[in-house]
């Protein structure tokens, strides 16, 4: 059987959204995420160059989305320094934070 996965998918906004440097700023700082063990999977994405229709939101600036074994990790993650730090060091660059949490099913 398939492993079910906690997804926790997270979309900025940018305080300066023609700002390249501030893009590769905060996806610098979403990478280091990585290091914290909990996440199963975690994907940093860009507005894609899909065909634009009224059902697609292309308001935001970068995308994370990250895969936990359950509630508790997530809650680890939440927890964790070095997701303390991205905050602390990165929140300067966003205007704007919405996460989706939802469960595999």
């Amino acid at each position: 059987m398939e492993k079910k996965y906690l997804l926790h998918h997270v979309f900025f906004w940018l305080n300066n959204p023609s700002s390249v440097e501030d893009r590769n700023k905060l996806i610098e700082g979403l990478s280091t995420l990585k290091g914290i063990e909990v996440i199963k999977k975690l994907h940093i994405g860009v507005i894609a160059s899909t065909e634009k229709r009224e059902v697609v939101d292309t308001s935001w600036d970068v995308s994370e989305l990250m895969f936990f074994e359950n509630e508790v990790d997530q809650k680890v993650y939440q927890d964790h320094p070095i997701h303390q730090d991205f905050v602390k060091n990165y929140a300067h660059l966003w205007r704007k934070v919405v996460v989706f949490d939802a469960q595999d099913v």
